[in-house]
């Protein structure tokens, strides 16, 4: 188990990340575990339309998307999940939870359960699959895969609130190739149902939730799990915050108990493939000029006027590329010297690693010909969409890079190495909507 009760400091995100997911002795050898368990969701007859007290996860809620969402009033889940926006405490939150359970705001389901989950876009089915509690695993034993390092003050902000809270607030986003075993019509079966809840968010998309409670189901969905591995697709310090509090307790001689599992949609990919789009950086700093002179160093350039013609050029590289704007020309980047490649990137890392189109702009481009340092100050992140991305470059006067998206193999097979892609590299969606469905960190819920 991790020694993660006092979240050190100093630690590099490699080095923090090591200890959070951790090793354990003696391994579980349980394998990839997803439990059913007493669902709190929101009762629509007292809290009212679902699409007005739920949300994207919090890590995509700004403060100025938050503020919105608080001036709304009523129960939206960012009171509970975000309360510092409002200038409240991880105890007024805890608080308030508990308060809302008491007035029936929130309401518990009377028998464990999983979930299942679905978004689309019409008639079209983008993602389904099954909410429950994960057994948590070091990530030693190769049955939960994280692919992203964590930072020690995201996994810090989230442990306070979710022990005030004493509940798991949203769930972290996984997938696993199922290659048609039983959980697949389990899935579909219960979305032939008429669904506990269904509406259509701000998002474009319709959200729907379905409740499996047949013991028997359940075993057939822990047989079919047994032996198979996830990797995480979203969620990495929601997943570190969960170790962080099992070791919590652990330390504290509580033994086996809810905080060894955590709140997790599963996505079998093979039947429901996530889309996986690219996360865009803008610096600030770095002149548009300036970044372009230093980039022929190493990569050919070639100039476009028009953005569509830009995009679609980059799209169309199968090798490291880049498209660099920030005023009225775009500049794309594309063949790399491979003697500069090679020296840039560590040696110690393999192959399929050094050739990842965020590791070469990291090491290469950012952290070599522009001396940029990396902090949220310097480089700033847009995900998915290269026209904002290129809009606010040109407004700050500084540089947007637009990047082409990772290979969903080439994740997972970096994952299944133990390595980790390099931060902000993934953005995997649909992700899972806050608040249809919480869990509670109690042992009395029968």
């Amino acid at each position: 188990m991790p020694k993660v009760d006092d979240l050190p400091t100093g630690l590099t995100p490699r080095e923090f990340s090591a200890r959070v997911f951790g090793t354990s002795e003696p391994p579980a050898g349980r394998g990839l575990e997803l439990a059913p368990f007493h669902g709190v969701r929101y009762a629509a007859d007292v809290a009212g339309d679902p699409a007005t007290v739920t949300t994207p996860p919090y890590d995509l809620i700004d403060e100025a998307g938050a503020l919105r969402l608080l001036a709304g009033g009523g129960y939206n889940i960012v009171r509970i999940n975000l309360p510092r926006a409002a200038g409240e405490s991880y105890a007024t939150a805890g608080e308030r939870l508990r308060r809302w359970l008491d007035e029936g705001v929130l309401t518990v389901d009377r028998d464990p359960a999983l979930y299942v989950y679905e978004a689309s876009r019409g008639e079209t089915v983008l993602q389904r699959g099954l909410v429950g509690a994960l057994g948590l695993r070091a990530e030693s034993e190769g049955v939960v895969l994280p692919h992203e390092d964590v930072f020690p003050g995201p996994v810090r902000d989230r442990l306070a609130l979710m022990a005030a809270a004493k509940a798991n607030l949203e769930p972290i986003f996984l997938l696993y190739d199922g290659g048609g075993d039983a959980i697949a019509g389990i899935v579909d079966g219960a979305a032939d149902d008429e669904p506990l809840m269904e509406f259509c968010a701000d998002d474009g998309l319709t959200h729907r939730l379905w409740r499996v409670t047949d013991p028997a189901l359940h075993a057939r969905v822990a047989a079919d799990l047994r032996g198979k591995r996830a990797l995480i697709a979203d969620g990495h310090h929601r997943y570190a915050t969960y170790r962080a509090l099992q070791a919590r307790h652990h330390a504290a001689g509580d033994g086996p108990g809810p905080w060894d599992a955590g709140l997790a949609l599963l996505v079998d990919s093979s039947r429901y493939p996530p889309h996986l789009g690219a996360i865009h950086r803008v610096l600030p700093g770095l002149r548009v000029e300036d970044a372009v002179e230093q980039a022929r160093k190493v990569f050919r350039v070639t100039d476009f006027r028009d953005e569509a013609t830009a995009l679609e050029a980059l799209a169309g590289e199968t090798g490291p590329a880049f498209l660099l704007g920030g005023g009225d020309t775009l500049h794309l980047l594309t063949d790399p010297d491979e003697a500069a490649l090679s020296r840039a990137m560590p040696s110690e890392r393999s192959p399929r690693w050094r050739r990842l189109d965020t590791a070469v702009l990291d090491h290469v481009l950012i952290g070599g010909l522009w001396n940029v340092p990396e902090n949220e100050n310097a480089i700033e992140v847009v995900h998915d969409d290269p026209s904002a991305a290129l809009a606010r470059a040109r407004r700050n006067g500084g540089t947007a890079v637009v990047l082409n998206p990772l290979k969903v193999e080439d994740v997972v097979a970096v994952a299944e190495e133990g390595e980790r892609v390099p931060r902000k590299s993934t953005s995997f969606g649909p992700k899972p909507r806050t608040g249809l469905v919480l869990r509670l960190l109690r042992d009395d819920l029968r």
